[in-house]
């Protein structure tokens, strides 16, 4: 089956056949996780469940993939996206209502409580290095992966582990010195 086209494997899979579902299963499963990871910003558990998705869509719905209208990957990406979007619109929806339902007032005695003036995490983030400083915007501001920060820096993911633990470890530090203040 190896020879077949992806138009006359997907033919096969709206027949329900097996091995030509996995044939596609094998030929984009990697093309399908790399975008679901970046999607997600390299969150697993949810790039698992989105390619679950994609997939299970495309053995259970009869998707019609016409090779007139353009390219399988781009048709097959297109799928993924869409589910990709979805599911982050009804995890923001649960997470949204998930919070409706349980709003407190926050009690100004406890620290966790507080709120961190923006102004004191600017101070803060100042007094780390600079490579602490630019890990902490690749991570938190710019959406990188601790691995693909690894690879753009050329270092050692361990490093770069070591690196965010010190970096979030002065965070603190300077953030409970602006607090007694």
């Amino acid at each position: 089956m190896k020879e077949k086209h992806d138009a006359e494997l997907m033919r096969l899979v709206n027949e329900k056949n097996r091995q030509a579902f996995e044939e596609l299963y094998d030929k984009y499963i990697k093309l399908v996780y790399s975008f679901v990871m970046k999607f997600c910003n390299g969150n697993e558990d949810k790039a698992k469940e989105m390619i679950q998705l994609v997939f299970l869509r495309l053995w259970t719905t009869n998707s019609h993939y016409d090779p007139a209208q353009g390219n399988f990957v781009n048709w097959l990406l297109t799928i993924t996206r869409n589910i990709c979007i979805d599911y982050l619109r009804k995890e923001k929806r649960h997470i949204e209502h998930h919070q409706e339902e349980h709003v407190e007032i926050a009690d100004p005695a406890n620290p966790i409580d507080q709120r961190v003036d923006m102004n004191d995490i600017a101070t803060a983030k100042n007094k780390l290095t600079t490579a602490q400083r630019k890990l902490i915007d690749l991570l938190y501001w710019k959406g990188y992966s601790l691995s693909e920060i690894a690879k753009l820096e050329q270092e050692p993911i361990g490093t770069i582990k070591s690196r965010l633990h010190q970096a979030l470890k002065g965070l603190r530090k300077h953030l409970e010195l602006e607090d007694i203040k």
